[in-house]
Parts: C-alpha cells; structure tokens; sequence
C-alpha cells in the first residue's frame, strides 16, 4: 500500500520541524527549497557586519535529514498548486502529488509600494544579501581611505538603517561597533567620529513590539554606541547618495532596509484566502479551512489565537512550534482521531543592540549584559549541529576578548561599474601624495603600493 505524501515548501525553521517530527511516521515526506540550505535568519546580521562567516549560521537540508528514510529534498522552486488534483507545479513545468501540502516558505522584503528603493536600500533575507550589504560596508571604508576630505569621508561612512524593529536595532548596533571599534584600527585616515549610523522609524519608538521601557532602554544603549536614532520619521526617497527623511537630505554609502517583509510570490499564485498583509488565513489548526490537507505556517501564515484579534508574529519560535503541531495533525489524522488546536507557548521576545547590550522581554525583564547573555544562549541552541554552535561561539568568545572580527573579506569584483560597489570606489582613487598625507602621526602610503 502506498504512503501518503507529505510535500513541505520551505526548509526553514517551520518545514524543517514537520520533517523532523514525522520521523517514523508511515508517510513519505518531500521538501521542496530553491536554496539547499537552512538558513538561520535571526543571525544573518552578524554576516552583514562580518561578526561570522556565512557557513556559520547555515547548514545544508540534505544533512539535517540525512538519517530519516522517509524524507527526501528536491532543489526546485514552487510555482503553484491545482487543489482539486492535488498537484504541486515547479517552474520548470514538473510536478508533484500531494496527500497533505505544508507551505513554509517564508517571507521577502517588501518595500511599501516603492520597489524601485531595492536597488538601493538592500534587504537582509539571504546569505546573498548580507554578503553584499557586507562588502558594501566594507567598500565604503575602502574608499574613505582614499578621502583626504573630512567632510567627504564622513558622508562616505554615513550609513542609514530603516526599520527600528528587532532587525534594524541589531543592524544598526552592529555596523556602528564595527566601524567605531573594529575597522577604526585598520584604517589611517579613518577616525571614531567619522563613522555615522542613523536608524529611521516612522513609528513612535523603536522595537514597539517591545514594553516601552524596553525600547527606551534599547534606545539609549544604542545612542551609547554612536547610533543616531531618528523615530517618527518618514523615509520618501532612496538613491544611490543617500536617503530624504522628510525634507531632510542625507547622504550615505549604504542603505539597509529593514522595514517589513510579505510573503514569498509563491502564496499569491495559490489562489487561497489571504490576509491584508497577504498571508495565507488559516484555521485553529493551521489548516486551510477549505482545504484541511493544506497546511501553513511561520512567515506566511495569519494565524489568530482563540480570544485574539491580530495574528502571531513571524517569528522563528512561532514557525518551529507550529511545525511540530501540523506534524502532530497530521499523525492523528492517519488514526483516525480529531485534530487539536494549535495553541502558542510565548516565551518572550527579545533584541540585541551590541557588545554587552540587549533587551529581552517574558517572565522576566532584562536589559544590558545579562540580557546579552540570554540572547547568545537562546539562539545558540536554535542553532542546527553541533558544528555551528562550536563555530558561534568560538567567533563570539574571541570577538568579545579582542574586539575582533574575522569575517572582513571583500570577495566582489570592484572594478568600474560593478553594481556591488560603492559609487565613490567606482572613481579613480585620489593619489595620496597629492592630497596629502593621513591624519597627524600616520605614515604616509607608498604609492607602488597602490
């Protein structure tokens, strides 16, 4: 007799659990990802800011899965699904059946109606987008280097990071401690007070997820670190130069944008009830309500818990306990029992700013070091193998003790034109000997060695 098929879209944290939670069902279970990795989001960050290598925090489906024979992994990207035949479609045109279908493929960047922003205001959803945000960070110090202009390097190292949720608090205290207390030192024309960080968010307070006293708290350890932070303020334009904040112009090297995601396209083509934010709206059990072989969840599903009016965040706790309860369903489906209501266990929330400075919020309030630690333990037990929590915090050890990062590298080609490169680096660099020397008590560069 033939098992049922279990097809999961999505190898992140939410697909990943269903998988691994039907490990010796009598189903035979398919994950389907366009990349073949799983990727953990909440420290992609740090690869932007070259606080850890990419191989760090991301770990190959094959192997996560290696040892459950009734799982299997297709390197494919979804298109659509036919319902009533039960089919799931991939680009190429091939297809797959289904008994039961989880959708888990998370979120992209959205940018409110103004795509034209991404090509300069860079979103953090892959490795492929830290990559670049780091060499673009990286660049920029590069070509201040090459300033003898005060006032020009400091517009080449202003850095503008738009969002003030969980995402863009890290971002913006992570570039700002690694300008001012990391590259400051390899670089000679390069001073503390040239690095500029501003934070923009058009909200009333940062991390408003958060008690207000937490994002006061998250605030002020960020102006601790030479964070400009800019609430109540309204992005109208990004271009290559720079950003306006209302009437204000300001120009900077690189803009991150961390100010929202939408589902992936995938979940518009599937022709099911959706949300304002477009996520797919799913019953108390994260089924479809029309569909109860169709499952969603994380990112791209509007789940309302009993008594609520707003849908759960999507957020890596979310998406991994939803994903052992549609494996549970599912199970109880193949005995012939009821199914249960998904019920979330919120164990808080919490935020890194930098070195020694975080805010967490559940049973406990905590703020500053202790708070920091808490943070590092928590994500370093989501983390998948043994290999990468040795490698995160064998990099975050020895960051704290000497203040550095060993993740600097520029692998982008940044000849004329590159669309990696900053656009000051894109010009011919200023001969150092005309324009003078670094900073008092520098040594003079040797031009050969240009």
């Amino acid at each position: 007799m033939k098992k049922p098929q279990v097809v999961v879209v999505g190898g992140g944290f939410g697909g990943l659990n269903v998988a691994k939670a039907l490990a010796g069902a009598k189903v035979d279970v398919t994950i389907v990802d366009r990349e073949n990795h799983h990727l953990f989001q909440p420290l992609l960050y740090q690869v932007a800011t070259a606080s850890l290598a990419p191989g760090s925090i991301a770990v190959p489906i094959r192997s996560v899965v290696s040892r459950q024979d009734n799982v299997r992994v297709v390197l494919a990207e979804a298109q659509r699904i036919e319902k009533d035949e039960r089919l799931l479609r991939f680009r190429d045109g091939s297809s797959l059946p289904y008994d039961y279908l989880v959708v888990a493929c998370g979120a992209k960047t959205t940018y409110f109606g103004h795509d034209e922003w991404a090509e300069h205001a860079h979103g953090l959803k892959d490795l492929r987008d830290a990559i670049r945000i780091r060499e673009r960070v990286l660049l920029a110090f590069e070509a201040a280097e090459w300033e003898a202009d005060d006032e020009l390097r400091k517009g080449i190292l202003t850095f503008v990071v738009i969002g003030g949720g969980p995402t863009g608090v890290e971002m913006a205290g992570a570039i700002s401690e690694l300008g001012r207390q990391v590259l400051v030192g390899d670089y000679r024309r390069v001073r503390r007070d040239d690095v500029r960080v501003v934070l923009v968010e058009m909200g009333a307070r940062v991390l408003s997820a958060f008690d207000p006293d937490l994002s006061q708290s998250a605030q002020r350890q960020l102006e601790e670190l030479g964070v400009e932070v800019r609430t109540a303020t309204k992005v109208t334009d990004v271009t290559p130069a720079g950003v306006r904040l209302g009437d204000e112009w300001v120009e900077a090297s690189v803009v991150v944008w961390a100010a929202g995601v939408t589902p992936v396209s995938f979940v518009s083509r599937l022709g099911v009830p959706l949300d304002r934010s477009g996520r797919i709206v799913v019953d108390e059990h994260c089924a479809l309500p029309d569909h109860p072989e169709i499952f969603a969840l994380g990112d791209v599903a509007a789940f309302v818990p009993e008594g609520e009016e707003r849908a759960l965040p999507g957020v890596a706790p979310v998406a991994v306990q939803q994903g052992k309860h549609v494996a549970r369903q599912i199970r109880r489906d193949l005995r012939g029992k009821a199914r249960e209501r998904f019920v979330y266990r919120d164990k808080g929330i919490m935020a890194t700013i930098g070195r020694s400075r975080a805010v967490v919020q559940g049973s406990i309030k905590l703020t500053g070091l202790l708070a920091w630690w808490a943070w590092g333990l928590i994500h370093v037990l989501y983390l998948i193998g043994f290999r990468n929590r040795f490698i995160v915090l064998f990099n975050w050890l020895w960051s704290y003790l000497t203040f550095k990062r060993g993740a600097r590298l520029i692998t982008a080609r940044h000849d004329e034109g590159d669309a990696t490169t900053p656009v000051r680096l894109r010009d011919r660099p200023p001969d150092p000997l005309r324009h003078g020397p670094a900073h008092p008590g520098s040594p003079r560069k040797d031009p050969e060695l240009r």
